[in-house]
Formats: structure tokens, C-alpha cells, sequence
């Protein structure tokens, strides 16, 4: 699959102005696929087989295993991702392998992928050399920012970077007679990308917009422009419109709409750790900002001119950062989408060759390598190893006796290792257990802990020291209620830096 992608990269036709910059030949196209594919595994092999690294991957993952045993996302399982990205998930479980596995390969897959079209794009405004490393780049740069296996960027990406290259492609082309049905096909590409994440919309807008323009000084007519634009819009919004349509006509229209499009508004900010964590992703895009600030001058001191390309690109750029700067409280995997038109732009300091000038890109890439290297190993030493997690399991499912689990803290995963039911819709432990998520819900958390509480859980899964994030305080006090009234602690367990406590149901009580 990612040779086919290379291949197709490779062919894509390319204006006669662009003559000059060469093309990736098929050979080239093998070979970074081949060097993408080896980077991309290396730094990835400490992240393998762990089934708690990142709590949100762990989330999916379980969906993806419930929604193969008949439930409904939103309905069943409660989350405000779109429904695509559960799709992903769900597809892990038709394979005949371990799903812990399964999704950081077909997210190693869409990386290669998306670093194939980085490479293909780059080449617009940067010599071979630097289109290659910009890619390298991205695969360096994901790990760095905890977006390297199943964040949903890892697979929308690719729909997003093909999309922007047909269009910067298309703003090259004056008058071209075929640039609404490649408008078409763009935003037949973000709408794929919205069903994996809706933060595609601002990238979706920058580059319809430039499309637009496109035809307005192509001479469209005004209601030319209204009606390919709507069009546009339409096919943009249509993957998303029919999995609502499908919501509705099953009768849970409601639910869906709640969950994908007004949960959001509900969401609070912890600002003070939102700033901190914005503070830390700035400075750690520095090398980006050096290599990007100062290449295109470089370039156009060089040649005389600025490659046409270099705009448009810079465009996307801006509304990438735009929709990450919109929806606090930035995540590190927040910056994913903002790393592909970086890395693009990235490219003339990286194919940089001249005494000098060469320190941007060694900075970019010596930098992307360490982050790559420390980043995946502080977090795998905090969230613990497959076995550590195995005994887990076992310590919990001796105790269940048919009864269901409550993870109120911890790892999601262990719903799925257990095989065990779920008492409530919201089993990502941050939605009951955290301040963000109290009214975002569509319940109140507290009415909600005291219901699936009084369906008795045979264990519940709690932190020795509570949460990273504020916590609800109102859930936390009910919880420690019940738990002193009708549950016996009978052990603890290591995962990683964090320690749980395991409660179970009084003995009398679990029969």
C-alpha cells in the first residue's frame, strides 16, 4: 500500500512551470518510500504493543472492539470524534491479529504515505534533497508531538495533504478548464478528513477559498463562482451529512448532533495549563520557525524570484495554524495537521547546501531525531509495559464474577482486555472524572456516577493520586462515598509512574 502511494505520487502530472524543479521519478518514489517506511518503524518500535501508551488511542480502540460486538458510537459509547474516525478502528478488528499491533502499522502506513506527498509537494519550491528531508521531518516531528501511531491526524493528514496539493497545483493554472472538477476531488478529500477529525474544516476553507480566487481571476462570472462554490461545499460537507443521515433514519439524530456538534461549546479550559502547554509547543517549533523565516529569503536572493508555489503553500499554512490557535486546550498532538505545511515549507532550508545556510536544516532535523528518540520513551516509561498491563487485567477479571467494570481512572483498556461491560455510555475516564467535561455531556456527571454506580460494578479503577487534569470534585467525594460504604480494596497496581487502587464489590454482595 505504500509503494502503490509512492507510485501514484510520482505521476501526478505537473505544470510546465514546474519544469525546471524536476520531478520524484519512480525510482525515487521506491526508494524515499523505503527510507520513510525504516525511519518511520525505528522511531516508533518503543511505542509497539503497549495497550495503554496514549489514553486516546486506547479509547479508540476499544469503540473500534465494541462497535464489532454491535454497539453505537455516541448512542452506546459517548465521544465527540466523528464517526469516521471509529470506522478506522472498527476496521482493525476484521484483521486476524493483535489490534494492539494492527493500528500502529495502518498508522505507519498513512505517515509514509502522507511524508510521500510532502516530499511530492515540497518539490514545488525545493530541490530534491530538501523535498526528500522534508518528509523525513514530518516522521521525526510526529513522535516529538505524541501524534506518531492513532491520532486521528496520523490518518486525516493524508486526505488533507493530497487535497492541498491538487489545489496549490491548480492555483498555478491560469484559465484551466478543468479546475472545478479538481475542486471537486479536494474537497471530496476534506470531507473525508472532517469525518476524522472536524478541525479539518479551517484547512478545508483556506483551500476552497483558494480555489476560488483561482476562478475569479479566471474570469469566472459571480454566479459561476456562487454555484461551484456551493457545489464545493456540498461534497465537502457529504461524508459527514450521511453518516447524520444515517444517525437520524436509525432514530438517534439527537444523539449524534449532541456529541459531534454542540459537546463542543460545552467543553471548559483549564487556561493556566492550556498556556503552559502553548508556551512549550512555540519553543519547541523554533526550528521550524528559524528554517521557514529565513529559506525563502535565502532562495530568492539566490535565484531572483520566489517559486510561484511558495504563496499558496504558505496559505494552507496559515490556516492550519489557525485552526490549531482556534481549539485550546492545545494538545501537543494538536500541531499534527500543522506539521505538514511546515515541513513543506521547511524544505528550501533543509536542501540548503551552501557554507552558512546548512545549520537550519541540520537544527530542524537534529532536533525532530531527539524529540523522536525522548519524547516516545519518557512516555513509555510513564504509562508501563504489555506486561505490567497483563497483570492488571488478570487482577480485575478474577474479581468481576459477571459483573461489570468502572474505570473512573485509568486506561480505557482495560475495558477491552477484560472483555468486561461498561455500566455507562462515557467510558473515557476524563469525561466523569474531570472538570473540562462537565457540561458537555448532555447528563449531569454527577446524576450519571450515582446511576452506574447503583448498578453495582464487581470492580472499579481508581488513581492512588487522582488525575492529571482538575478533577470533578463533586463525582470524586460521591465515588469515595460508595466506595467506603459498599466496596473492599484489595490491591494496587503499577503501570509505568502511576499507580491504581482496585475495589470490589463486597463479598457478600457479589453473588
Amino acid at each position: 500500500m505504500i509503494a502503490a502511494t509512492g507510485r501514484l505520487v510520482a505521476r501526478i502530472p505537473r505544470h510546465p512551470a514546474w519544469q525546471n524543479l524536476g520531478r520524484l521519478g519512480r525510482s525515487r518514489a521506491v526508494t524515499l518510500t523505503c527510507a520513510y517506511a525504516c525511519a518511520a518503524l525505528l522511531v516508533r518500535l518503543i511505542m509497539l504493543g503497549r495497550p495503554a501508551f496514549q489514553s486516546d488511542e486506547q479509547f479508540y480502540l476499544l469503540v473500534g472492539q465494541r462497535m464489532a460486538q454491535g454497539a453505537l458510537p455516541y448512542v452506546d459509547l459517548w465521544d465527540r470524534k466523528p464517526y469516521g474516525l471509529f470506522l478506522i478502528f472498527r476496521s482493525v478488528f476484521l484483521l486476524p491479529f493483535d489490534p494492539v499491533l494492527t493500528y500502529p502499522v495502518l498508522g505507519i502506513v498513512c505517515s509514509v504515505a502522507t511524508a510521500l506527498v510532502i516530499a511530492r509537494t515540497a518539490r514545488m519550491i525545493a530541490p530534491e534533497r530538501g523535498a526528500g528531508l522534508a518528509g523525513l521531518a514530518y516522521l521525526l516531528y510526529q513522535p516529538t508531538f505524541n501524534v506518531a501511531l492513532g491520532q486521528s491526524p496520523v490518518f486525516y493528514n493524508l486526505p488533507v495533504a493530497l487535497a492541498a496539493l491538487i489545489v496549490v497545483r491548480a492555483s498555478l493554472r491560469p484559465r484551466d478548464a478543468g479546475l472545478a472538477l479538481q475542486g471537486c476531488g479536494a474537497m471530496l478529500l476534506i470531507g473525508l478528513a472532517l469525518q476524522i477529525k472536524y478541525t479539518a474544516v479551517f484547512e478545508g476553507v483556506g483551500l476552497g477559498l483558494m480555489l476560488l480566487v483561482r476562478g475569479y481571476r479566471d474570469g469566472w462570472r459571480p454566479a459561476r463562482i456562487a454555484g461551484t462554490g456551493m457545489l464545493w461545499i456540498a461534497l465537502a460537507l457529504a461524508p459527514t451529512a450521511a453518516a447524520l443521515a444515517g444517525y437520524a433514519l436509525a432514530g438517534h439524530g439527537e444523539a449524534f448532533v449532541q456529541a459531534n456538534f454542540l459537546s463542543i461549546f460545552g467543553r471548559k479550559t483549564d487556561w493556566a495549563d492550556a498556556l503552559a502547554q502553548l508556551s512549550k509547543e512555540a519553543l519547541a517549533m523554533t526550528p521550524f520557525a528559524l528554517a521557514i523565516l529565513l529559506a525563502p529569503r535565502r532562495l530568492e536572493l539566490e535565484n531572483g524570484t520566489q517559486p510561484a508555489a511558495l504563496k499558496p503553500l504558505q496559505i494552507w499554512a496559515l490556516f492550519a495554524i489557525g485552526g490549531f490557535l482556534a481549539v485550546p486546550p492545545w494538545f501537543d498532538h494538536y500541531l499534527g495537521p500543522v506539521l505538514v505545511p511546515l515541513s513543506i515549507l521547511a524544505a528550501p532550508a533543509l536542501g540548503w547546501t551552501a557554507p552558512g545556510g546548512r545549520w537550519y536544516g541540520r537544527l530542524l532535523l537534529g532536533f525532530g531525531a531527539l524529540g523522536a528518540a525522548v519524547a516516545p520513551a519518557f512516555q513509555a516509561h510513564e504509562r508501563g509495559n504489555a506486561a505490567e498491563f497483563g497483570h492488571a487485567t488478570a487482577l480485575i477479571a478474577r474479581e468481576l464474577h459477571r459483573r461489570c467494570l468502572y474505570v473512573y481512572e485509568g486506561d480505557s483498556a482495560l475495558y477491552r482486555t477484560t472483555d468486561a461491560c461498561i455500566p455507562t455510555r462515557f467510558a473515557y475516564p476524563s469525561h466523569l472524572d474531570a472538570m473540562k467535561e462537565g457540561r458537555a455531556l448532555g447528563v449531569d456527571p454527577v446524576t450519571e456516577v450515582r446511576r452506574l454506580m447503583a448498578s453495582r460494578p464487581g470492580v472499579v479503577v481508581m488513581a492512588r493520586r487522582g488525575t492529571s487534569n482538575l478533577p470533578n470534585l463533586q463525582t470524586r467525594a460521591l465515588m469515595h462515598r460508595i466506595l467506603a460504604r459498599d466496596y473492599d480494596h484489595y490491591a494496587e497496581v503499577t503501570l509505568g509512574t502511576r499507580r491504581f487502587e482496585l475495589y470490589r464489590l463486597t463479598g457478600s454482595r457479589t453473588d
